[in-house]
């Protein structure tokens, strides 16, 4: 049963982690080259074939595929559907940063709490066969089946970003209180 106090501490741990990475300039710098790559990277899945073909025609082709593929994106999904792609890219791009903090400062022993965090990483994202890195692997085919094109797969890795960042917190900071804290 969740009580009130549980509540007001998970929204606690995920303003406390969805803030940390701008407590610090090499954070926030982190934090914008890994958005700007997973929002890259998610555009180009959106047609793999189309980006394979122009990028393998050469370099010089990367900023018409991603500007096409961001006006398909827009043309398909709308608003809606670049905005699912720019707050995924910030969750992972959060996501990643409070990971590499947490390892840093406890160490592996974390990992426990980082293979949380995969699931919304792989589940969600793509704007237009809602796989994001699943379609990569080959399972858009079986996810275009789903209902809605699949945007409840998205805002459901979305949920599982938050829902894990929440759980975590701040990664230099203990998310369990003791009796002798309280």
């Amino acid at each position: 049963m969740l009580s009130r106090d549980s509540i007001r501490g998970y929204l606690t741990n995920l303003s406390e982690a969805l803030s940390y990475p701008f407590e610090t300039w090499r954070g926030t710098i982190g934090l914008v080259f890994v958005t700007l790559t997973t929002y890259v990277l998610l555009i180009l899945s959106t047609m793999p074939e189309f980006s394979l073909q122009m990028l393998g025609d050469g370099l010089y082709w990367f900023e018409y595929v991603v500007i096409s593929l961001t006006e398909t994106v827009y043309r398909t999904d709308g608003w809606t559907g670049i905005g699912i792609i720019v707050i995924y890219a910030l969750l992972s791009g959060v996501a990643v940063v409070n990971a590499v903090a947490q390892l840093r400062v406890v160490g592996l022993s974390s990992l426990t709490d980082l293979s949380g965090v995969v699931p919304g990483l792989l589940a969600s994202g793509c704007a237009s066969c809602s796989a994001g890195l699943l379609g990569f692997l080959g399972f858009a085919g079986g996810l275009a089946a789903l209902p809605y094109d699949g945007a409840l797969l998205r805002v459901g890795g979305l949920a599982l970003l938050l829902f894990f960042l929440g759980r975590a917190g701040h990664p230099e900071r203990c998310a369990f209180t003791t009796e002798a804290t309280r």
